[in-house]
């Protein structure tokens, strides 16, 4: 039987030593995220985690290069599984503006180690990303050299 994991995307932007960090309301808890969400349908993976971004923080993204590709099962649902394709790239452009997707209560720039010590991640994939990112994993994005248009 074929098996189909939830694609997502997700993004590490670092700035003067800090993490972006998006504080949201998941199941009646709040936690912290890297800007993250879904592939939609008909979107590439740059466009979705440049949209992810805009949406979940008001800043324009970005993308430099892949961090990496990691499969993920969900601790409370074992029945959800992620893909997740993470990136890393700078925020060029605030929107202040601009409301923040439903669920997103705030943004919030995060060292490292205040991330390793805080107990609200949403999932060990924050730290894991980061981590992987400070270690120099670095793919180049032309790796990702399909669109959802192309039926070759």
């Amino acid at each position: 039987m074929q098996w189909k994991p939830n694609t997502t995307v997700a993004a590490v932007i670092e700035k003067d030593g800090k993490f972006l960090l998006v504080e949201e309301l998941i199941e009646d808890e709040l936690v912290f995220n890297q800007p993250a969400g879904h592939l939609e349908k008909g979107e590439t993976l740059l466009d979705a985690v440049k949209r992810e971004v805009l949406e979940e923080t008001a800043f324009d993204f970005e993308p430099k290069a892949l961090v990496g590709i990691y499969l993920y099962q969900n601790k409370s649902n074992k029945n959800i599984t992620y893909l997740r394709f993470c990136f890393h790239g700078s925020c060029i452009k605030k929107y202040d503006e601009r409301k923040l997707d439903h669920g997103i209560i705030r943004t919030v720039w995060m060292s490292k180690k205040e991330i390793e010590e805080n107990k609200r991640m949403r999932s060990p994939m924050v730290l894991k990303c980061i981590e992987d990112y400070k270690n120099g994993n670095s793919f180049p994005l032309t790796l990702l050299n399909f669109s959802p248009n192309n039926h070759e």
